[in-house]
C-alpha cells in the first residue's frame, strides 16, 4: 500500500501549494483510489501534477464527509475524469458527472481488503485498508470521535496505523496504534508528537507512507 499526500495544510516539497484541506492517492492492492479533494480544485490537480499522479488513472473517489475542505476540488476532478466510481455519504446531493455513485450508511466491504466504516454518527464515513502488519485507517477529520472510529475499524482485522485530520480528538485513544500520520485539522498534533515520539510520522503534501499488503488471491 502507498499513499500519498497530495492536499494538506503544510507542504514538504517548494513546488506543491499548501492549502486547508485534504486529499491523499490511496494505492493499494490493484485499485488507485482518492481520497477527498481538497478545498479547491486548481490546488488539487496542480499538486497531482507536480507529484506525477495521473488522475486519469484513478479509478475510485472516496469522499469522508461533505464539508468544504474536503469536497471543494470533486467538481474540478470530475471535469478531468468522471469514469470513477464514486464512493460517498448517505447525505451526498449527487454527483451526475461520476460514472457510479454510492453511498454508504453502514460499515462496507469496496473490494478485496478495503472497506469503509460507513457513516459515522451521520456525519463521516473512514477508509480501511487490510496491510500484512494490520488495518490502517484514512481518516477526513475524525468528527465522530476517534475511540469510534478505532472501534468500527476493528472490525475489519487488527488495528496497526491512522492518517489524517484528527480535529479535536484526544490523542490517548490513539496508545495502541503502531503509526500515527496526524494531518490538516488535528488540534493535538504536538501532544501527540511529544506522546509518541516513535508512532509520529510528520504529514504534509508531498508525504509518502508505504506498507506491505497481503497479496491478492491468484484468479487464475
Amino acid at each position: 500500500m502507498k499513499v500519498t499526500i497530495i492536499y494538506d495544510n503544510t507542504a514538504l516539497k517548494t513546488e506543491l501549494k499548501a492549502d486547508w484541506g485534504f486529499s491523499a492517492l490511496v494505492e493499494t492492492k490493484g485499485k488507485n483510489i482518492l481520497f477527498d479533494t481538497g478545498a479547491d480544485g486548481r490546488t488539487l490537480l496542480l499538486n497531482m501534477q507536480k507529484l506525477k499522479i495521473n488522475p486519469k488513472k484513478i479509478e475510485d473517489v472516496f469522499i469522508s464527509h461533505l464539508h468544504w475542505d474536503h469536497i471543494g476540488g470533486l467538481s474540478a476532478f470530475l471535469q478531468v475524469n468522471n469514469q470513477v466510481n464514486l464512493w460517498v455519504p448517505s447525505y451526498f446531493p449527487g454527483a451526475k458527472e461520476a460514472k457510479f455513485t454510492s453511498e454508504l450508511k453502514k460499515p462496507t466491504r469496496l473490494y478485496e481488503g478495503i472497506y469503509s466504516t460507513g457513516e459515522l454518527e451521520g456525519i463521516e464515513q473512514s477508509l480501511c485498508i487490510e496491510t500484512e502488519k494490520g488495518v490502517v485507517i484514512i481518516v477526513g477529520c475524525s468528527h465522530p470521535r476517534i475511540e469510534n472510529i478505532l472501534e468500527t475499524a476493528s472490525q475489519f482485522g487488527k488495528l496497526y496505523g491512522i492518517i489524517g485530520g484528527l480535529h479535536g480528538n484526544r490523542p490517548e485513544p490513539l496508545k495502541n496504534l503502531s503509526f500515527i500520520c496526524a494531518t490538516h485539522c488535528t488540534r493535538y498534533k504536538s501532544k501527540i508528537r511529544l506522546l509518541y515520539p516513535e508512532k509520529y510520522i510528520e504529514g504534509g503534501a508531498g508525504k509518502v507512507i508505504e506498507l506491505p499488503v497481503h497479496s491478492l488471491p491468484d484468479s487464475g
